[in-house]
């Protein structure tokens, strides 16, 4: 006997079917990223910690966790303008905004904002990625056995 306010028809099977699909791409997807982007993203940030530490300004705002921050500040006697890499924390900084970066010796160019050294919002997001992707796959888990149990109690009733 089909559960109240369900049907047992096979549309509805596949309806089901597709969710879980739905579910598993999204728990994969979001694995993936947080494998794949952030996670070695922070370890890119974490890889800063040693190097040299400067006084910066935001030389132009915009949204750092997507890498469109500029800090401008002085190495080696020289003014340098270089891009924080994506995954950096922060929000949306204004032009102008001071902050402490460190950046590569021999190359300048290469900064890291120093809040972001231990990983920054990567870190965040990767947690984050992770979860939801677990509890996307726990929830089409569940789907999968309430399905193939009502499967089995449908057939059960038929012969």
């Amino acid at each position: 006997m089909a559960e109240a306010g369900t049907s047992s028809t096979p549309e509805s099977g596949l309806k089901q079917r597709t969710r879980i699909a739905i579910a598993v791409s999204l728990a994969l997807i979001l694995g993936a990223w947080s494998s794949l982007v952030l996670i070695p993203q922070a370890q890119h940030l974490r890889s800063f910690r040693d190097d040299v530490r400067a006084s910066a300004t935001m030389y132009s705002g915009g949204s750092c966790m997507l890498g469109r921050c500029k800090v401008e500040f002085e190495a080696d006697g020289r003014t340098v303008v270089a891009n924080l890499p994506p995954g950096s924390g922060g929000g949306k900084s204004p032009a102008g905004t001071p902050l402490t970066v460190r950046y590569r010796a021999d190359d300048p160019r290469t900064v890291a904002d120093e809040n972001d050294v231990d990983g920054g919002a990567s870190v965040i997001a990767a947690g984050m990625s992770g979860a939801a992707a677990l509890l996307f796959l726990a929830l089409s888990a569940l789907r999968a056995v309430t399905l193939a149990r009502r499967r089995r109690g449908i057939q059960a009733v038929a012969r």
